[in-house]
């Protein structure tokens, strides 16, 4: 364990155009004819416009200054480099709120929402919903150290739970988080619950359901309705999941010196798990927010280690609760409708894994809510957090 040391991203001119060297000789091909942009993965049109935008437009030192607008810090925990972010805000210490981002987002998912999280006021909330935020970067993703091998969620519960109480001094805190950040927080609310006296995560709020009943089986038409549809959607949608679950390294070995290629296979996700409005992925966000986030992969050659979290995922067990436990740390869900491919459970399922005490079904919003619609996000967290009392 070490006392965290303050982290500036800056990222040397060199590397930065050795990276746009090879943006620009990305070689194409043509597109199949006689489908749609999307009908069979990342849209040839839509890449290349990204690409013009960032030879011709994107500015890598104004988004690294915007990044480097809150305090960030490198501790070790346990024997790995952890980055994040630490806001004491109108909080002022007091009210400790850790956020997990998932793949293939990063803590940047989080930048619209930190304002208004950390300095209520400043935003036209009230100062008592403030918190301090703690926002780190998953092991192997982003501006923390890389493991020498798979390293998977629950592993991460205990890292952040080390780094919470031992690193930063918190007893207790609340955690919030979706996609993998939502698997994270799961076993932190399962493994390091503060019900038990001991002090921990006091509560939990997700934008995606991960932890699974067992036994897994449907006990209502609604669950066995929901079953099936995760199963087509899976088949469908679910490829890339299989593959870095199970062949990671292949994959790495493909997109770890190729900007272009990992930008297609992460704003391919974007696109289908958005709530956007009919195709277009600039409904939702901007241009410089997309070559940003992938950014952070390429700048840390990261993208590799990244693919790892999910065979580490299959070699922790999955998702699945010993039989007739659960999560009893109190759970609050936001149900944002464009979540597709991992809509939720009926609730009847989600109550049999955690002890859900808040559910919110939002109006909009999908797979990267606090990047689509921040304020919708921030919303619910404080109406959640004012709920624990």
């Amino acid at each position: 364990m070490s006392e965290p040391v303050p982290f500036k991203i800056d990222i040397s001119q060199t590397r930065l155009e050795s990276l746009r060297s090879r943006v620009k000789a990305y070689k194409w091909f043509d597109a199949p004819a006689g489908v749609s942009d999307w009908q069979l993965g990342m849209s040839t049109p839509v890449l290349k416009d990204l690409q013009k935008y960032w030879l011709e437009r994107y500015d890598w030192r104004a988004e690294e200054a915007k990044l480097n607008e809150y305090p960030q810090y490198i501790a070790e925990v346990d024997g790995l480099d952890i980055h994040f972010i630490h806001v004491i805000g109108e909080a002022e210490g007091k009210r400790p709120l850790l956020l997990t981002h998932g793949w293939p987002g990063s803590i940047f998912e989080f930048y619209d929402a930190i304002g208004p999280l950390a300095f209520p006021s400043q935003y036209g909330g009230k100062s008592e919903d403030a918190f301090d935020l703690i926002i780190p970067s998953l092991p192997g993703y982003g501006f923390s150290g890389k493991p020498k091998s798979p390293l998977g969620q629950r592993a991460t519960a205990k890292l952040w739970n080390t780094l919470m109480q031992d690193v930063l001094g918190y007893e207790t805190y609340l955690a919030q988080g979706g996609d993998w950040g939502g698997m994270v927080t799961s076993w932190l609310g399962f493994d390091h619950g503060a019900h038990d006296g001991k002090g921990g995560c006091e509560a939990i709020h997700l934008n995606m359901i991960g932890l699974r009943p067992t036994p897994a089986t449907p006990q209502n038409d609604a669950e066995l309705k929901w079953l099936q549809n995760t199963q087509v959607g899976m088949q469908m949608e679910g490829s890339y999941f299989m593959q870095q679950a199970t062949k990671p390294q292949t994959l790495a070995m493909s997109l770890m010196d190729s900007p272009m290629g990992t930008a297609a296979w992460i704003l391919e996700k974007f696109h289908g798990w958005s709530d956007l409005e009919g195709d277009d992925l600039y409904s939702v966000y901007t241009r410089d927010q997309l070559i940003t986030n992938i950014m952070i992969y390429l700048i840390n050659d990261a993208i590799a280690t990244s693919v790892w979290y999910y065979a580490a995922f299959m070699g922790e067990g999955g998702a699945s609760l010993p039989e007739g436990e659960r999560c009893e740390t109190p759970t609050g869900f936001a149900n944002f409708p464009g979540e597709k491919l991992y809509a939720p459970p009926p609730r009847s399922w989600c109550d049999r894994a955690y002890n859900i005490n808040h559910w919110s079904d939002m109006p909009k919003g999908g797979h990267f809510a606090a990047m689509e619609v921040p304020e919708l996000f921030v919303s619910d967290v404080r109406k959640w957090a004012r709920s624990l009392g």
